[in-house]
């Protein structure tokens, strides 16, 4: 895409891809690990500033940001998102810590609650509270982060720390994103983390009402001001309607739940798809555009395999250009 010379912009905002893209085209290939390092390869050599990782059913996502990180230098790793259920936060933080050293300081953990349904059915976890829950397991996380010792006998969980956990290399502290979209999430994760991945939240909604809402919760903690990872949507393709329609069938049933249904009626769009860039390349750069302006910090880019491969890399190649340009705002555009 052509910018004009005079063309300057006036936010820094980071720009990463989260894989797997497409899983069913994953789930064909010999060998998934193999294939998701190849990409986050892909991913670096197109500029792109950081490769996050979907906790599936297969491949542990820490595990593979570990392994992408040592493997491919120069491009930032994290989680987007692993479920805090089923695994205990000391659990968590060992995996943790162990990206981290392996990635000398490139890893971010996201996490998050998961779909209360789902984690019912799938692991068979009685009912409790839980963004208590939340709290209590992000409260263990910032104390073995940064203390090397958690001692929590809490209302949901229980976290004793019997040696030091610090693993050495291990630098900086881990920061940790939750997965959030609602008043005590955010709340959650301003108080206790280091910002929030938020999901379904179009610019409208960022700007208006999950910017300020960290914001204040983190600055009344007394903690620094939090990253907004935003979650986004979007490929460039000629076949718009094909995509529109792959979009609305991976995101309907996310329409059904009251969390992101809410974030969906604050950004005032009917379908989940509605978020989602489907056309040409200066489509998606005013969609990039839109969320600078609402105030976050980073993209993290879903679904831009909704059209071809060919789709793909072309989108990639754009938001990789995008990433160079918003890293330094106030620079000239070639």
């Amino acid at each position: 895409m052509a910018w004009s010379p005079a063309e300057r912009l006036e936010y820094a905002m980071r720009i990463g891809v989260a894989l797997p893209t497409d899983h069913r085209r994953l789930s064909a290939e010999a060998n998934s690990v193999d294939t998701l390092i190849g990409e986050v390869r892909e991913l670096a050599a197109a500029g792109l500033t950081s490769a996050w990782f979907t906790q599936r059913f297969d491949h542990d996502a820490i595990t593979v940001a570990a392994l992408a990180a040592r493997e491919v230098p120069g491009i930032d790793v994290g989680t987007a998102i692993v479920p805090i259920y089923p695994r205990h936060p000391i659990a968590m933080s060992m995996q943790a810590q162990t990206a981290q050293a392996a990635g000398h300081g490139r890893f971010t953990l996201g996490v998050g609650l998961s779909i209360k349904s789902f984690v019912e059915e799938t692991y068979g976890i009685a009912p409790h509270p839980r963004v208590r829950h939340l709290r209590e397991y992000l409260e263990v996380l910032r104390d073995i982060f940064e203390n090397g010792t958690a001692n929590l006998d809490g209302e949901t969980l229980v976290a004793r720390t019997p040696l030091p956990m610090s693993v050495p290399g291990a630098r900086p502290r881990v920061p940790v994103l939750v997965a959030a979209a609602g008043e005590q999430t955010l709340r959650a994760a301003g108080e206790l983390a280091d910002g929030a991945l938020p999901i379904l939240s179009g610019p409208r909604t960022l700007a208006e009402y999950t910017v300020p809402t960290i914001t204040r919760y983190a600055a009344a903690a007394g903690r620094p001001a939090p990253r907004v990872a935003a979650i986004v949507s979007g490929v460039v393709t000629a076949d718009a309607a094909g995509a529109r329609t792959r979009a609305e069938k991976n995101m309907e049933y996310y329409g059904t739940i009251p969390t992101y249904r809410a974030a969906l009626d604050r950004e005032g769009v009917a379908h989940p798809a509605d978020l989602v860039a489907i056309g040409d390349e200066e489509l998606l750069a005013d969609q990039v555009a839109a969320y600078a302006e609402s105030g976050v910090t980073e993209l993290v880019y879903t679904q831009t395999a909704i059209g071809s491969a060919e789709d793909e890399h072309r989108t990639w190649r754009l938001l990789g250009e995008l990433a160079a340009r918003y890293a330094d705002p106030g620079a000239d555009a070639s």
